[in-house]
């Protein structure tokens, strides 16, 4: 049964609803919207100008219409007068193709005709910096292996504690915060959940650690690699696919006693040939799961301070094993360590999605499982792919993916690489310090 938002608001006290798109660079786009007004909303969407986000549009389209998803609708816990609802791209009267949520839909539906229902878990990694971003916000933290710190966990109690008590007041299921691997690094994890749910929960929890970090006068960031020589934040994904969505699932398509490595790991011959799909395509993934310059100072990292990067920069697969690409800690799921911080949060869903329907359909096998620590010893593993190490090399790799392109959208990955790579281009034209320093007496 739809949500009636005009009688959500009138049933919890609401005055403006914030309806919420998310664009191609994952910059989060709102409208705030008086109650009396949402009824309309609901039925026609609220207009943008889409040349004014990061979207393939000019200034003579016409509107598009961010049109919210009543199920999407999340009472602000910190204002509760306001109300969160998550919004479709409409332009002329149909989805816009090349808008992160609707990929992911239609990726969603695409599935669901084979009988597949992915369910996702994420691992959102974040810092608390200064307002002005230039340092870790807690200046007592500074030990070399600050992973569980506890005495720093206390120190910013107020801040995890209030995150936290939101999740739990918002039924996410939140089930253990820590202190990362870095100085003023942090995690926080709640129960995973069909996709586009995920999607959405990770697109407002980036929207709720941001504002509460305001609150308490901090600055939450999940820049990839905001602190040189600190691990970096990553976004790694848990991924299981189901007999059905929601609370209807009874099954776990990916356990099961396939054959071979994967199967010793306890996944299905569905889990191994996803899996086989995640590492066929993993190089132009990047394109998608590391979408900054800035990202790949992380995947491509020298070792950092507290001994490890914890990220991966070749594409290989294990069992409970945290310095490979993917693992698998246990039966019936595997964790993709690829992704990062800044990874857009509908298009991350998507294309796991995407190489994993790719997979099966080629029955694509993963490959070799190596149980090596690929951080001491994986200059011993031959024929594995390098990871990306830029942008540009990612964008490239994408586009050479022909199959993974059209299975996010022919009209989504033109708009994006068309992006993507006018900022690569604003980046190489930009001029640097370290070119004086290295240059100007040559």
């Amino acid at each position: 049964m739809t949500t009636d938002l005009a009688k959500f608001a009138k049933d919890n006290g609401v005055k403006y609803f914030m309806i919420s798109f998310t664009d191609l660079f994952g910059a989060q786009r709102a409208k705030l919207v008086p109650a009396q007004a949402i009824a309309d909303m609901q039925e026609d969407g609220a207009g943008f100008a889409g040349f004014a986000t990061y979207l393939d549009l000019t200034p003579a389209h016409p509107d598009m219409l961010a049109v919210p998803d009543p199920a999407s609708v999340i009472q602000l816990p910190w204002k509760p007068e306001i109300a969160w609802v998550a919004a479709n791209c409409v332009m002329n009267n149909e989805d816009l193709a090349q808008a992160p949520r609707n990929v992911l839909r239609r990726l969603i539906a695409e599935a669901a005709e084979e009988g597949m229902h992915v369910k996702t878990g994420i691992e959102a990694e974040f810092f608390l910096l200064t307002p002005e971003g230039d340092e870790i916000s807690d200046e007592f933290d500074t030990a070399s292996k600050p992973c569980y710190d506890q005495q720093a966990m206390m120190r910013r109690y107020e801040v995890i504690r209030e995150i936290a008590d939101y999740m739990l007041d918002m039924g996410w299921g939140p089930y253990q915060n820590d202190h990362e691997d870095a100085n003023g690094q942090w995690e926080m994890n709640w129960d995973f959940d069909d996709a586009l749910v995920t999607a959405d929960k990770h697109s407002f929890f980036k929207f709720m650690t941001k504002s509460v970090a305001e609150k308490h006068g901090f600055r939450a960031t999940f820049m990839p690699k905001p602190i040189e020589g600190l691990t970096g934040n990553g976004c790694h994904a848990h991924i299981s696919v189901w007999d059905a969505p929601g609370k209807d699932s009874k099954v776990n398509v990916f356990a099961g006693k396939g054959e071979g490595q994967t199967g010793e790991l306890g996944l299905s011959e569905r889990g191994k040939h996803f899996l086989g799909g995640i590492m066929k395509h993993a190089s132009a993934l990047a394109a998608i799961t590391n979408p900054t310059v800035n990202s790949y100072k992380r995947i491509n990292a020298p070792r950092t301070m507290s001994g490890a990067t914890w990220a991966p920069n070749t594409v290989t697969w294990t069992g409970n094993n945290r310095t490979h690409m993917v693992r698998v800690p246990g039966p019936g799921r595997f964790e993709l360590r690829l992704p990062d911080g800044a990874v857009n949060p509908y298009l991350l869903q998507a294309v796991i999605i995407a190489a994993g329907l790719s997979g099966i359909r080629s029955k694509a096998d993963p490959g070799k499982r190596h149980d090596i620590d690929m951080y001491a010893e994986g200059h011993k593993v031959r024929g594995a792919p390098k990871l990306p190490l830029n942008m540009l090399d990612a964008l490239r790799e994408y586009e050479k993916d022909k199959g993974l392109k059209a299975s996010m959208g022919e009209e989504f990955s033109a708009a994006y690489l068309k992006l993507k790579h006018q900022e690569w281009n604003q980046f190489v034209s930009h001029f640097s310090s370290w070119e004086k320093a290295n240059t100007l007496d040559i």
